[in-house]
């Protein structure tokens, strides 16, 4: 079995909500690892979809869930 080589290293930040759907996917398919399960939901994503177009969106607009008309955080002033 070869080995693959992931030369490249990926920060996110999740929020709380995030994180828990993550945990879930993770352990409800046995994977070892929050990593591993990135790349498989990761690779089920870019899979059902076509090539990612340009369209004025904002990182901020795929949050996995809703965020709020504010941004992050619903009670902010």
């Amino acid at each position: 079995m070869s080995k693959e080589l992931r030369g490249e290293r990926l920060q996110i930040m999740l929020s709380p909500e995030e994180l828990e759907a993550l945990d879930d996917f993770r352990f409800k398919h046995r994977m070892p690892t929050r990593a591993a399960a990135v790349r498989e939901i990761l690779k089920l994503g870019l899979a059902s979809t076509d090539a990612l177009k340009s369209d004025g969106s904002k990182s901020s607009d795929y949050g996995v869930f809703s965020r709020g008309p504010k941004g992050h955080h619903d009670d902010e002033t």
